[in-house]
């Protein structure tokens, strides 16, 4: 399991991988987390859960460093509503 600062991003469009981005496609740094990588997502406490995810996109703020995952999620107000939060990030076989 990884810890860490995750954001949440929307728009659509296609993901690093091909795949349109979808909820359940998150962004990584594909040096931390490979690409197609099975993960479960929630936060610490599991007060917030986003559940089963596949590693399929990237951005600069993951590249840099600044966050770990960035959720992808259908609209702006719940891009809004998550926000930045320390999140439990499970790798999964």
């Amino acid at each position: 399991v990884l810890r860490g600062s995750c954001t949440a991003y929307t728009g659509g469009g296609i993901t690093s991988t091909g795949a349109p981005a979808a909820v359940g496609r998150v962004a990584v740094n594909p040096n931390v987390i490979p690409y197609g990588t099975r993960l479960y997502i929630a936060s610490p406490d599991g007060s917030i859960v986003y559940g089963y995810a596949i590693a399929a996109d990237t951005g600069g703020a993951l590249l840099s460093g600044q966050a770990l995952v960035d959720l992808y999620y259908d609209t702006l107000s719940e891009c809004i509503n998550f926000g930045r939060r320390q999140m439990d990030v499970y790798i999964l076989a």
